[in-house]
């Protein structure tokens, strides 16, 4: 049983403007992500399966080509090997579940 804080847990800035901090389980990787206003994730993608929770602020996602809109509440599930890029309009909180763990993310 894994038990913490959110806010013991070490911050990373995984790119310009993105800081997350990550939760690593046997088969799931959580990411609680602090985001600033104008700050852009290039497109790319991964093996991963995610799912993309807005907990709070406006952010821009495409995926695969297709822009979706996120507000407080949204979720969207991005396949394995789809690109997607982010575009965050506010600051704003993201939850991101990856599977398998992400083992680039543990630092």
């Amino acid at each position: 049983m894994y038990l913490n804080q959110l806010k013991d847990i070490p911050v990373k800035e995984i790119a310009p403007g993105y800081f997350a901090r990550y939760i690593h389980t046997q088969n799931m990787t959580l990411g609680y992500i602090d985001v600033k206003a104008g700050s852009v994730l290039k497109e790319h993608s991964h093996i991963h399966e995610q799912v993309s929770h807005l907990l709070d602020g406006e952010f821009q996602l495409t995926v695969d080509g297709n822009i979706i809109d996120l507000e407080p509440n949204k979720v969207v599930v991005i396949p394995s090997n789809v690109k997607h890029s982010g575009l965050d309009i506010t600051d704003c909180k993201l939850l991101d579940v990856f599977n398998p763990v992400r083992e680039d993310y543990k630092f």
